[in-house]
């Protein structure tokens, strides 16, 4: 599986540059309230959007007049030119200058909100090609492929990477289409959660967040799992495996004390090329030396490798292998967060699809070169089908230490995400940056990697717990939810059309109805022709995608109960490594 970076190359992620406290604030949830103590609608939102979206074209109008795009290198992969000196933020401020914030790490000195809206926009720095390096990256899959092309074939396989693809492109470009409709300088959209929330409300942030937590935690339980494995391989299975799981365990809670992404910089570009290596390393040792017999469930040789067109076997295991492809496409959960650090989010359309084009490609061509030559002895994660020893343990050096890299990260995401949605804002525990909350935080490390390590050795199977949070997670970010909140948005936008003239000091005078009066509904689904068709297609996509996440997670399940009863199986928290299958 591929991992989460935090840089591509230093200068150009400005999230692995943030302070501290910078960083802090992206993950504190956001109440805004107007002057008069209500939240914000729509259609404020959507006003003060306009305004940022006018700002960021004027400023790339100036960058093209004045000569500051640089060359065609730099305007795509580096830092925005001069994005120190110069912001979209800048200019005049939204703010009517009485609203301050007060920095207690500051001794109490008031600043101006609009100055930490500038501040904000400041931040803004990260280009179309630096992100669709961070997309390529972050998404998890290549290294599933394999094993996903041997439980439905190369048929299906193939036609499931496209039409994944095709949905994914659909939903990516639904979401940016949203984040610039409705993220403003005065009101930024941080987070998926945060996008959902201006759409139906702060029941479905809750809902994004306690997924996003789900989907983290159960990735460095998974990644803990695999370690495991490739450690269990290294040392030839003479170390229980469990005992596998908990040293990378313990080194997942020494390095996630690490607090913030800044220090993680170097080791995170490294961790890229890590992964890069073991792709080629894989490809090459395949393609040389016959299928590790051992780690597959067929046990010892069992007749010679077999491809198929079409693998017809039971539904679950095909919607188990399905749900790898999934993977490959699952990054739509930090979409959101690449657009919001981006200086011209309009042009995140470019790298979204650049990025669908190079996993559809990349991807799929790695998982069916090595499904072509191991066939049916295709294992996941495909580095630890390398059958010759010293090739195996070289591979799982490098990959074992891109791995716990990895899981830091997402621990690191995962930690801070539960800790400030759940026990600051719940239980009134103190803020990171505060002298108690860091300790706070180096004991959530400790419990937080204690839960993900109960996670991958109560359930030692890797293909079918990874496929299980690919329907219950990644599948809902990807494919169900954009649909579902481009609904609830252009029904909204359609309700207005009856609505008077919008007026910013009185944003909800306008409003001739509410969603109580059957003339709104009316207005919302009945506008246009087109936009009904729209919302039909929409609705039933939706359906289609929950409907399928259900039977996939449902399958994922049944399967592990199966894989249970099977003697040789590795059984939770015990010895036996899960690709040891000599016996």
């Amino acid at each position: 599986m591929a991992f989460q970076p935090a840089a591509i190359e230093p200068g150009h992620d400005p999230r692995v540059y943030h302070s501290e406290k910078e960083e802090q604030d992206a993950y504190v949830p956001e109440i805004y309230h107007l002057p008069d103590g209500t939240t914000p609608n729509l259609e404020t939102y959507m006003y003060y959007a306009k305004i940022q979206r006018d700002k960021e074209a004027h400023s790339a109008r100036n960058d093209a007049e004045g000569g500051h795009s640089g060359n065609l290198i730099s305007r795509i992969f580096g830092r925005s030119q001069g994005s120190d000196r110069r912001s979209v933020a800048s200019g005049p401020s939204e703010s009517d200058g009485k609203n301050v914030a007060f920095s207690s790490e500051e001794g109490g000195s008031a600043v101006a909100a609009g100055e930490y809206r500038a501040a904000s926009g400041a931040l803004r720095t990260a280009t179309w090609g630096s992100v669709f390096y961070l997309i390529t990256t972050d998404i998890l899959g290549p290294y599933s492929t394999p094993w996903a092309f041997q439980q439905v074939g190369y048929g299906p396989g193939v036609a499931c990477f496209f039409v994944f693809g095709i949905l994914a492109a659909y939903s990516g470009f639904l979401l940016w289409w949203m984040f610039l409709k409705l993220d403003s300088e005065r009101y930024p959209v941080r987070s998926f959660g945060d996008l959902g929330q201006r759409i139906y409300g702060r029941w479905f942030r809750h809902v994004c967040n306690i997924l996003q937590s789900l989907q983290l935690v159960i990735n460095v339980g998974i990644i803990i799992l695999g370690n495991g494995q490739g450690l269990s391989q290294m040392v030839k299975f003479k170390l229980c495996f469990s005992v596998c799981n908990v040293v990378w365990t313990l080194a997942g809670m020494i390095l996630g004390q690490i607090r913030t992404l800044q220090k993680f910089g170097l080791v995170a570009n490294l961790s890229i090329w890590m992964n890069i290596i073991v792709l080629i390393m894989t490809m090459a040792f395949v393609a040389n030396s016959p299928p590790n017999y051992t780690a597959s469930p067929f046990g010892q040789y069992a007749g010679p490798v077999m491809t198929q067109a079409i693998n017809l076997q039971p539904f679950q295991s095909q919607l188990n292998g399905i749900m790898q492809i999934v993977f490959s496409y699952g990054g739509a959960m930090i979409f959101i967060e690449f657009m919001a650090e981006m200086r011209r989010p309009m042009d995140f359309w470019k790298a979204m699809a650049l990025s669908q084009v190079f996993i559809f490609v990349v991807y799929m061509f790695f998982g069916l070169f090595v499904y072509t030559f191991q066939g049916q002895y295709a294992i996941n994660p495909a580095n630890q089908g390398i059958s010759t020893y010293g090739l195996q343990t070289a591979a799982n050096a490098i990959s074992l230490t891109a791995g716990l890299i990895a899981a830091a990260l997402y621990g690191n995401i995962g930690v801070k995400v539960i800790y400030n949605n759940v026990l600051v804002e719940i239980f009134g525990f103190p803020h990171l940056t505060a002298t108690l909350g860091k300790y706070f935080f180096a004991a959530s490390v400790i419990v937080y990697w204690s839960i993900a390590f109960i996670i991958g050795s109560a359930i030692p199977q890797f293909s079918l717990l990874s496929s299980l949070v690919a329907a219950v997670c990644i599948f809902q970010f990807t494919y169900t939810f954009p649909p579902f909140m481009i609904l609830g948005y252009c029904m909204q936008v359609d309700a207005t059309k009856g609505d008077g003239e919008f007026d910013i000091n009185n944003p909800d005078t306008h409003r001739v109805d509410t969603w109580r009066d059957l003339s709104r509904w009316k207005r919302a689904l009945l506008t246009k022709y087109k936009h009904t068709l729209f919302f039909v297609w929409n609705f039933l996509l939706t359906l289609a995608c929950l409907a399928c996440a259900i039977l996939s997670a449902y399958s994922a399940i049944s399967e592990m109960v199966t894989a249970f009863d099977v003697t040789k199986t590795a059984t939770s928290f015990g010895c036996h490594s899960p690709v040891d299958n000599s016996s």
